[in-house]
């Protein structure tokens, strides 16, 4: 398939238009949260606007940035700006809370993820980056609008830990789609990664995985080789 990476491609020439929906769906669903964190930070019509956008594109958007292959495809395809401000207007419109819509956002969310990695891993590969450059971007793709949105509100970004995987299933559908795209399973790849990524979140969520802490890990030296009593003199 011939791609033009001079003038950026979009979305659609890359996966199958299911795929493609899928994408938009995340694009959504994220604005909503956007809209529903300027909800709960009573901001105007303006602010639900832009933590929207920010929360919806800011991965892609840094994702194409960083890769300098031509405009954001947030920026060239209308379908992205459009379906965020649609997602803010839902939730200005909306106030959605209960535990439907934290079951629903939680199966989308997952899916999205595992899609988002894929596809910034895939734009990667097709830059022909290495393995470590496709799995930061895939990441980049997935996580990075909630980590602008975060601090944008003025939060500590919620991938820094203290929650279930997230990140880290973003880089375990990065993995699993590597092989099979440099195989030539391009559409293959993503729909495992989409299974593997949306999959690992769902689980870590249900059982509460969360990746250690630096004090979790911090080793204390073995009782047997700290001296049983110090003499007087003896350094501390």
């Amino acid at each position: 398939m011939d791609v033009d990476l001079d003038t950026g491609w979009l979305l659609s020439e890359l996966i199958p238009g299911s795929l493609r929906a899928l994408d938009l769906v995340g694009v959504f669903l994220n604005g909503v949260l956007g809209g529903t964190i300027a909800r709960q930070r009573r901001f105007d019509l303006v602010g639900f606007a832009i933590l929207a956008i920010v929360s919806a594109l800011g991965g892609g958007i840094l994702r194409d940035t960083l890769l300098q292959q031509g405009p954001p495809v947030a920026l060239t395809d209308p379908w992205y700006l459009t379906t965020a401000l649609v997602g803010a207007l839902v939730a200005f419109v909306v106030r959605l809370e209960g535990r439907w819509w934290n079951r629903s956002f939680l199966v989308g969310d997952s899916l999205v993820l595992g899609c988002w990695a894929a596809v910034g891993a895939g734009r990667a590969l097709e830059a022909e980056l290495g393995v470590l450059p496709a799995v930061l971007l895939g990441v980049t793709t997935a996580v990075g609008g909630g980590m602008i949105r975060d601090v944008v509100v003025g939060q500590v970004p919620a991938v820094f830990g203290g929650n279930t995987l997230y990140a880290t299933s973003a880089v375990f559908a990065c993995l699993v789609l590597i092989p099979l795209h440099e195989a030539g399973l391009e559409t293959a790849g993503v729909y495992a990664a989409i299974l593997v990524g949306s999959g690992l979140s769902l689980v870590a969520r249900w059982r509460r995985w969360m990746l250690p802490d630096a004090d979790t890990l911090r080793l204390r030296p073995p009782s047997r080789l700290l001296p049983r009593h110090r003499r007087k003199g003896d350094p501390q």
